[in-house]
């Protein structure tokens, strides 16, 4: 083999190798866009499904607020009167303190 040939086949081992690690590239490049795409669906489904979530809570705390049982309507109906009973107090002090000076 002369020099021109070595060099030939030096060359052509040199072009396999090439490919074949072109080959490899690629295929690893696959695998990863594949992997990418699978990730991005998955990404895709979480955000719907933290949608859905939250439009969940929302119309149950709408309907939360929407509710009054019977034992809040009588809370609320006894802190409407101590506020009025404590309105009227005030009232009356106000009045009598009026009066005071007045005389």
């Amino acid at each position: 083999m002369d020099s021109n040939e070595k060099v030939i086949a030096n060359f052509e081992t040199r072009v396999r190798q090439l490919i074949l690690r072109f080959q490899d590239l690629k295929k690893e490049n696959q695998e990863l866009y594949a992997m990418v795409e699978k990730s991005e669906q998955e990404v895709k489904d979480l955000q719907a499904k933290l949608t859905q979530k939250d439009n969940d809570y929302n119309a149950l705390k709408m309907a939360k607020m929407m509710t009054i049982t019977d034992g809040d309507l009588e809370a609320a109906k006894a802190r409407v009167q101590k506020m009025i009973r404590e309105v009227n107090k005030c009232i009356t002090l106000i009045s009598d303190e009026k009066l005071t000076m007045d005389n």
